[in-house]
């Protein structure tokens, strides 16, 4: 089988890509898609509440976004550089990306906030990320929040007025390099409506790499390699979630494609969801693939050629999808990370 980067291209006007969050969450524009037809409607996103039924099970992924970006400066020439936490190694060594990475050679030194944080470069490993130990008194997490960004990604060039705007509501566990971005789009309030008419909200984690995000650079699909990231299920979101699939009483609805990918990760062959305490996933979806768990999905939308659009191409179809996203750009939709969103029905 042969599958085409290229088949999963369309053309994006520069101005579409949202550069700021709306400030009312759930008033971005929702696009609804007929996986079937490729029947599209045009809504609010509150609107999503009435696409919902009792019964229904809604996944989202309660992972939060640290403020993974770090600016310091060589310590012996005092260069300015750039360090992007993407996983926790476990004893102050993290994997990175760095910029410039030709000044960031194994052995380099950094300072960042006058010494508050120190780091050396211990390696490189796969893609030209470095392992990187850090060096500090007191507590990591507290040296960070003082002096970290928010890792926004790069064609975002404004910068953030309120950096929990980068998460979710419903954000808990540390250890994202990027938010989960359909789930920006959901309120407290909205929530609450969705759960009082009779949808059980399942919580699941999975701690967003920035491998979900690089480009597929091989022009066959099919030898792209994924990044491994973290996820966990707890028995209460399994139980939840296989209760519904066996009973029949509603449909599995992942908010975003990282939860997706979670419960597809968790699964058996049977489709039954297996709770862990950890565990790391490459998975990769794209047409051709059969959902184990997933019945529908809310998304936001995504870049050309990239691994989110083949597996929201995987669920309602190559041409639906491509129509769709020509539909978007002629009704001038908001895209990428602060974009509107897809409910793929």
């Amino acid at each position: 089988m042969e599958l085409l980067k290229k088949d999963f291209y369309y053309d994006l006007p520069e101005e579409l890509i949202a550069q700021d969050p709306l400030d009312k969450r759930d008033t971005s524009r929702l696009m609804v898609l007929d996986k079937k037809t490729g029947e599209i409607e045009h809504k609010i996103f509150h609107d999503i509440v009435d696409y919902l039924n009792p019964g229904d099970c809604l996944v989202m992924n309660n992972t939060k976004v640290i403020p993974a970006r770090l600016l310091g400066v060589k310590e012996d020439t005092g260069a300015a550089v750039e360090i992007l936490l993407l996983k926790n190694k476990g004893n102050d060594i993290w994997e990175t990306i760095v910029r410039p990475g030709k000044k960031l050679r194994v052995g380099a030194r950094v300072v960042f906030g006058d010494g508050l944080l120190k780091a050396e470069i211990v390696d490189i490993v796969e893609e030209g990320d470095r392992l990187v130990k850090f060096y500090y008194d007191g507590i990591f997490e507290e040296i960070l929040d003082k002096l970290g960004e928010m890792p926004l990604p790069p064609y975002i060039t404004h910068k953030l007025a309120d950096r929990d705007r980068y998460n979710t509501v419903y954000a808990k566990f540390d250890g994202s390099a990027a938010a989960p971005t359909a789930g920006l789009h959901f309120t407290p309030e909205l929530l609450q409506r969705i759960q009082d008419k009779g949808v059980k909200l399942v919580y699941v984690t999975l701690h967003v790499g920035l491998g979900t995000f690089r480009p597929v650079k091989e022009e066959n699909v099919l030898n792209h390699h994924m990044h491994s990231e973290f996820y966990m299920v707890s028995k209460e979101a399994a139980d939840t979630i296989n209760e519904t699939k066996r009973t029949g009483s509603g449909r599995i609805i992942c908010v975003g494609t990282t939860s997706c990918r979670t419960i597809e990760s968790a699964a058996d062959e049977n489709g039954v969801v297996h709770a862990t305490t950890g565990a790391n996933t490459e998975i990769f979806i794209y047409p051709g693939y059969k959902f184990k768990v997933l019945d529908n999905l809310i998304t936001n939308f995504h870049l050309p050629e990239s691994t989110l659009i083949m597996l929201v191409s995987a669920l309602a179809g190559r041409e639906n999808v491509l129509n769709a996203y020509k539909e978007a750009v002629k009704e001038r939709y908001r895209f990428f990370s602060f974009g509107d969103a897809m409910f793929l029905k």
